[in-house]
């Protein structure tokens, strides 16, 4: 497994700043029907864990599937050299939300290190399976869930890791 330099307290930390707050005051899953969650097969549907996260997660939990990649096999950053750990709920879209990856987290969001270096938040704009209003309509997003969530990328962008995962995304929003 590839290891990162985010400790498990620090993770511990983000997700509960994030329990905190959410995109939109209501579940943004009422107006798509939950679609970043279901709108693909089950066996396709999953999320990578960013270095390190899984240490607050229990491999033997009954609501997820563990799969391990190879990063040689899929698109990581060159920093990257081992096994990467794919997670997907075994009934989506009912999983503890408490236990939700970052990533699913800061959705609609993230991360874009700019060309200048800056750290900035910007549309999800990966080639989704499905369409969300929010990032589709452009919708008013709570500003304490953009402070928050650029908060955590700050802080995650600190393990060289993640930091290269954040500059091969931003990298590859350029040459789109």
């Amino acid at each position: 497994m590839i290891k990162g330099t985010t400790r498990k307290r620090t993770y511990r930390a983000i997700y509960r700043l994030l329990d905190r707050v959410s995109p939109v005051p209501f579940d943004c899953g009422m107006i798509c029907g939950s679609a970043c969650c279901t709108a693909v097969s089950e066996e396709d549907m999953g999320i990578y864990l960013l270095p390190g996260e899984e240490k607050i997660h229990d491999k033997h939990a009954d609501w997820l599937t563990w799969n391990t990649q190879s990063t040689e096999e899929y698109d990581f950053p060159p920093s990257w050299h081992g096994k990467v750990n794919w997670i997907r709920c075994k009934e989506p879209p009912h999983c503890p939300r408490k236990m939700r990856p970052i990533q699913c987290r800061t959705f609609p969001l993230a991360p874009h290190i700019t060309e200048e270096g800056e750290l900035i938040l910007v549309w999800n704009d990966s080639d989704l399976p499905y369409c969300c209003p929010m990032i589709e309509e452009e919708t008013e997003l709570d500003p304490d869930f953009i402070q928050a969530t650029l908060t955590v990328w700050k802080h995650l962008i600190r393990d060289p890791l993640i930091y290269d995962l954040v500059k091969m995304d931003s990298e590859e929003r350029y040459e789109g």
